[in-house]
């Protein structure tokens, strides 16, 4: 099948397309290569990309521009969508509120609009568990109503997901929300806690720790999360949200002495206060994605952390 990826030169874009590369795919990249963090890095991931044998290519423009959305979508039959770009962070979010809505809510409304124009009935669209905002029902399910979103960027998140809902009731389109629950593993983002916890330990600089380390997280290896997006793409839903975590929590202050741990060198800890947006914990119910998708990660943190530190100094030699 012909794929279309939007975020495909970032972290786990790459990763998928790179799965669908290795099942006899085509897959075309749509990336604006934004300055967020360094372009060279997704240049690398292009580069990766470009050197497997597959039929591969990358269109650099902006979901925004619609006038590019659209030539795209009609340069090229595509079978399906698979949609993460976005402008990603919480704490990003809160300094450039219009950014965030522009791009992320904006730039899916166009996705979308070009999807029903060319009759690409299949699209799988990235959502967050931030979208749970500060929910004292643990683990959260998909059926849990959301009304406490406490940032710009889950706030967009929850319109994408509102947004894919109105394109499968209006045009029958088959959309599936799929909320990502911390996803760590080669190629993270440089500004993620555990790659930049790692930069800086082996820097022997002091790790910035919002609070007192007792936040939890379900953290995901990035392996496991593309089991689940591949999956996605595989049957039909007519419009579905799953949850697309490890389901076991971890505190802060166990992933440091992990990342400790595989360093072979004690972290620095800088403690600051809790920052605005934060929740102080996530944790999936992933019964669902279990039972639909066939959906069970793998890859626990204890052996995910080595995996990440061994790609890590392999990736700070070159």
């Amino acid at each position: 099948m012909n794929f279309l990826v939007t975020g495909g030169a970032g972290f786990i874009g790459s990763h998928v397309c790179g799965r669908l590369l290795q099942k006899g795919h085509s897959v075309w990249v749509f990336d604006d290569l934004n300055s967020f963090y360094d372009p060279a890095v997704k240049l690398q991931n292009l580069k990766e990309l470009g050197a497997l044998n597959g039929s591969f290519a990358f269109v650099q423009g902006d979901l925004t521009d619609r006038a590019a959305v659209e030539q795209l979508t009609g340069s090229q039959r595509f079978d399906q969508i698979i949609h993460l770009a976005a402008r990603a962070g919480v704490r990003p979010s809160i300094e450039e509120p219009a950014l965030y809505q522009r791009v992320n809510v904006e730039g899916t409304v166009n996705l979308l609009e070009a999807a029903r124009a060319r009759q690409i009935k299949k699209i799988t669209i990235a959502s967050s568990s931030s979208v749970y905002g500060v929910n004292s029902k643990v683990p959260f399910s998909e059926a849990d109503p959301i009304f406490s979103t406490i940032s710009p960027y889950a706030a967009s998140k929850l319109a994408c997901e509102a947004l894919g809902h109105v394109y499968h009731h209006l045009y029958g389109m088959d959309v599936a929300m799929l909320r990502f629950f911390t996803v760590y593993g080669p190629r993270q983002r440089p500004d993620l806690a555990i790659h930049k916890f790692a930069r800086l330990i082996s820097a022997g600089q002091p790790i910035p720790v919002f609070g007192d380390g007792s936040t939890a997280r379900d953290y995901t290896y990035v392996d496991d999360t593309v089991d689940g997006i591949i999956a996605c793409t595989e049957k039909e839903f007519g419009y579905s949200i799953f949850n697309l975590g490890e389901s076991q929590t971890v505190k802060l202050s166990y992933l440091i002495e992990l990342l400790q741990e595989a360093l072979g060198k004690k972290a620095n800890i800088h403690r600051e206060p809790n920052q605005p947006g934060d929740v102080p914990i996530t944790f999936a119910d992933i019964s669902k994605a279990q039972a639909v998708l066939g959906y069970h990660p793998r890859v626990k943190i204890e052996e995910g952390i080595p995996r990440f530190i061994d790609w890590f100094r392999k990736a700070n030699a070159q």
